[in-house]
């Protein structure tokens, strides 16, 4: 953390330098105006370079200017060159994207930067993509999100909080001076969305006729994934992100780690006798090596748009989500015997404090085994079978 804080610079009038750390200082004139000044090294010569106004360029937009500049003239480049180079070079969306998203996902889960990326390349470098990032605004932002604002809500707002990123990203890179349009901005251009809904799941009494239509349809690894994910109740970022070495098929166990679950904390799914089996057809198609569910083709994983259109062209209007209500409810009409703390654990719900999980770990095992394995049994009977 520097020396400075927003506060500071707002109030500050005296002459001269006010460091702030690193080589980042905000320099004060007589008549008042304030910028941001740099100090490196260069051919072991002291530089200063000025990073823009204090009314332009935040503290938090000065502090990431000055680690990247600094960072260059480390490894013995011309900070200042490049600092001019960035200026003059009219960025697109879609290079400031690029760029943002190769600093962002240093510090994400993979499943986090596969989110990010998915909505943004759909819905965002398509419209906004070839445009300056400097002549983006509110305006643009708003046309970009109207045609699904109201259609697909939550994906909206996951690409106006995108974009808005992108934009400040390159606005602390000095690729743009236009003030970065504000989120209420961009809503009061827009209709209301409607409220939000719970999953659409379907009754558990239905699970076994769609699990029957699908499995005897010709395999491919959407239409695994979709039954793999009515199995194990995960959710589909967690399918879809399997690798083949999380999963111990002489244990029949799914070992998922934190990076891929949603309460970042490793978590262990046991695997039915049908789970089994959807992945012994999986292997099909390919060495049980990398991802369990990809794309025949490029090996890639699959999409998150992918396994809901299996299920839409089964003509199913429930989302995958919904599946996990569809067991919690199953657990408690149709296993009333075992604990609901079982169930909650087999959906990796937290449950108690962190000295009960301890106690409880082993005993629980043992149920969630049973009630997945009883799960697996009622809604893939003729594959439990044989038949």
């Amino acid at each position: 953390m520097g020396n400075l804080t927003v506060v500071k610079v707002r109030k500050a009038e005296k002459p001269g330098l006010h460091g702030d750390g690193r080589g980042l200082y905000l320099r004060v004139k007589p008549s008042g105006a304030k910028s941001w000044v740099l100090r490196v090294q260069f051919m072991g010569k002291r530089e200063d370079i000025g990073l823009g106004s204090a009314d332009e360029v935040t503290l938090e937009e000065a502090r990431e200017k000055s680690a990247h500049l600094r960072k260059l003239a480390r490894q013995g480049h011309d900070a200042r060159a490049e600092r001019d180079r960035e200026k003059l070079r009219p960025y697109t969306f879609k290079q400031a994207y690029e760029a943002a998203l190769a600093e962002f996902s240093k510090g994400w889960a993979e499943r986090t930067k596969d989110s990010f990326t998915g909505a943004m390349e759909r819905h965002a470098l398509r419209p906004l993509g070839a445009r300056r990032v400097q002549d983006i605004g509110g305006a643009e932002l708003v046309a970009a999100l109207e045609p699904i604002w109201t259609d697909k809500p939550q994906v909206a707002r996951k690409v106006r909080q995108g974009v808005l990123q992108v934009l400040t990203f390159a606005k602390s890179r000095g690729w743009r001076t236009a003030v970065v349009p504000v989120a209420s901005e961009i809503r009061m251009g827009l209709a209301r969305q409607p409220k939000s809904v719970h999953h659409a799941a379907m009754p558990w009494r239905n699970v076994p006729e769609l699990f029957a239509a699908e499995w005897a349809k010709e395999p491919a690894p959407t239409r695994l994934a979709l039954l793999f994910i009515i199995l194990t109740a995960c959710r589909q970022g967690e399918a879809r992100s399997a690798q083949w070495d999380h999963i111990d098929l002489a244990r029949a166990e799914w070992r998922r780690p934190a990076e891929l679950m949603k309460t970042r904390e490793d978590h262990t799914v046991m695997l039915s006798p049908a789970a089994l089996a959807v992945l012994d057809r999986v292997r099909q198609f390919y060495d049980s090596e990398g991802l369990v569910f990809a794309s025949i083709r490029k090996r890639v994983m699959l999409s998150d748009a992918a396994i809901p259109k299996v299920l839409r062209e089964a003509g199913q209007s429930e989302t995958l989500h919904g599946f996990r209500s569809t067991f919690r409810d199953w657990a408690a009409e149709a296993r009333h015997d075992i604990p609901g703390d079982v169930a909650e654990r087999a959906l990796a719900h937290t449950v108690g404090t962190k000295v009960q999980q301890a106690y409880q770990r082993s005993s629980l095992a043992e149920l969630q085994r049973d009630l997945m394995d009883s799960w697996g049994a009622f809604v893939a009977p003729g594959v439990v079978s044989g038949k």
